[in-house]
């Protein structure tokens, strides 16, 4: 028999797309699933909606539990799971028919510990549609895949397209009431992971800019979080795997600039001139040294090198002129 693999939906006002994302799960052509629903306290029909679908299918367990957040509920979700493997999908997604059978064919013939496949973004009313493409898998090791990571070329951040053999992931919780709660997670499960596989299949619908939605709120202090996620990544890279370390640091420290040219943009008042004080302290912790500028390549090298030098200056320049948004 195959083995259990538990899919963890967190659930919160999305009373519109639930039927959706729960029938293209109960519907996977892979069958053995365990199918966590954790309705994080949603106000609307969604806790009746869970209840129902969990007398359907005997597959599905569901959580009712006060509201904590996505990050709250993909925990209380890991907590009870019970498979050899794990899946998120957030709750006004889908999936391909074959999103889990084959995530897990590729783990299984790639002995992997994480499979990602690729995502198609589509707007609300629209009807996403898959390109078809040769099927191509790319395999590579712990250290590879952090670069890839960090470049975010080829491996991403989001935690829902992804598979991963549940001994990696238990006891690793996502960090609660953080904006970017993805971005304190993942490169730490990369780093425990031996092989990591990406595959050049889109399975993973993922609805954008939903008026409803976290991450369709405005520029303001809460974005900051990435920020503070990325500085613990760079404490982590430094530790265990130091040959990353300044490809890592680039990374924080670009984030620095687009952070603050942003909140030049998009703040105002007090919450302007906090954020901006944040971001400028980190960017002072994490000023890059000659022969880490040299590793930039092309415009970049010029505008990180003024930053380095005139941080605040070069964030105004950008911010008024509209480079990097």
């Amino acid at each position: 028999m195959n083995p259990t693999i538990s899919v963890i939906v967190p659930i919160y006002k999305v009373e519109k797309y639930l039927d959706k994302c729960i029938n293209s799960i109960i519907n996977q052509t892979y069958k053995n699933l365990e199918i966590i629903l954790v309705d994080d306290g949603s106000p609307d029909k969604c806790p009746q909606i869970c209840d129902e679908y969990s007398k359907k299918d005997g597959r599905i367990k569901v959580i009712h539990k006060p509201n904590g957040g996505l990050s709250d509920a993909r925990n209380a979700g890991m907590k009870i799971a019970s498979g050899e493997y794990i899946s998120f999908i957030d709750s006004d997604d889908y999936v391909s028919d074959d999103f889990i059978e084959t995530l897990y064919d590729v783990m299984k013939s790639e002995k992997s510990d994480i499979v990602e496949c690729e995502t198609i973004k589509f707007c609300d009313g629209e009807v996403a549609k898959a390109a078809q493409e040769e099927f191509n898998t790319l395999t590579v090791k712990t250290e590879e895949g952090l670069k890839m990571l960090i470049a975010e070329n080829g491996f991403h951040q989001h935690v829902w397209n992804k598979l991963y053999r549940a001994e990696i992931v238990k006891g690793v919780y996502f960090e609660k009431g953080k904006l970017n709660e993805d971005e304190f997670w993942t490169y730490q499960i990369f780093g425990k992971a031996k092989k990591i596989s990406k595959i050049n299949k889109p399975m993973y619908y993922y609805l954008q800019q939903r008026s409803t939605s976290i991450m369709g709120n405005i520029f303001g202090m809460r974005r900051l979080d990435a920020l503070e996620a990325k500085e613990q990544r760079q404490k982590y890279i430094e530790k265990y795997f130091p040959d990353v370390a300044v490809q890592s640091k680039i990374d924080l420290f670009g984030t620095c600039i687009f952070m603050c040219q942003s909140a030049m943009r998009f703040m105002e008042g007090n919450e302007k001139r906090k954020a901006v004080t944040i971001i400028k302290e980190q960017a002072g912790k994490c000023r890059l040294t000659r022969s880490e500028l040299e590793k930039i390549q092309g415009k970049n090298r010029f505008w990180f090198g003024f930053a380095n030098k005139f941080f605040v200056l070069c964030c105004k320049v950008r911010s008024v002129t509209g480079i990097g948004f």
